[in-house]
Parts: structure tokens; sequence; C-alpha cells
């Protein structure tokens, strides 16, 4: 049976495809297959890709990333990461909030490795977090 958090992760890869236009050519995202590497959607129309991060608060400067170890071979061979939305929600006493982001260009220095304790699920699985995300330049996609 799959984590809350997977779960909530799945839900928000399906809103972004719902309400979000590719950000190059306005033709419709879709989901790429369960556990494609570094990709979650592309666009139907042009060479677009991205990762998808759901999160369930405001906007925030560091967000949990993804397995470390596929990661570091492509950045190693010399690709860059592929752009990043962000998907935030949440309610405060105002009501239920939602802000999509998207971050064209995330650097190496923007990510930083953690590895899982010997006493996790995943015992000493290694994996990333996008890091300074609130100084790097992005776009507001969708904002609720």
């Amino acid at each position: 049976m799959p984590g809350l958090n997977k779960q909530y992760g799945d839900e928000g890869e399906r809103e972004v495809v719902a309400l979000i236009p590719c950000p190059n050519c306005g033709k419709e995202l879709m989901l790429l297959p369960p556990s494609y590497p570094m990709c979650d959607v592309q666009c139907s129309g042009c060479n677009f890709r991205a990762q998808i991060k759901t999160n369930r608060s405001k906007p925030k400067k560091e967000i949990f990333g993804a397995g470390w170890d596929v990661t570091e071979k492509v950045l190693k061979s010399g690709y860059l990461m592929p752009p990043l939305i962000a998907n935030y929600k949440w309610t405060d006493k105002t009501g239920s909030h939602q802000e999509i982001y998207f971050y064209p260009f995330v650097p190496k220095k923007n990510l930083k490795m953690r590895q899982l304790s010997e006493t996790a699920r995943r015992a000493n699985y290694k994996m990333f977090n996008y890091i300074g995300l609130d100084q790097l330049p992005y776009f507001t996609l969708y904002k609720k």
C-alpha cells in the first residue's frame, strides 16, 4: 500500500496536468509512467519535460527532492537537472490556497544530498532536497 506522501505526490501531478499547459508551447502536459527517471510530465506537443513536487505548505526555500543515485549519475554525465514545477497547497484561517511555481533552471548547487537513517523503511537510501528555492528565478503558473 503506497504511503500518504506518495498519494499526495501522485494527486499533485494529476492536478498540475489538469491545471497547467506546457510552459514552452502551451499544449497539454501528460504524465510519464510511474518511476520514470528524473521527470514526471512531458508535453504532448514539444520536447518539454519536468519534475513535479507537491508540498502541503506555503512556498518555502527547501523541499524534498527524490533519489540521489540516478540524479548524481545524470549530473556527472553533463546533463542539467530537469525544470521543476512546485505545487504548493495549504490551508490557513483565510481558507485553502494553491500556488504552482515553475523553476526553469535548478543548478547543482541547489541540491543537497541526504541519507535516510538505518531504521527508515528504505534504510540508508540516498535522496536529495532542493535548497535555496527562494533565491532562484521562477514563474507563477497558477494561484488560487
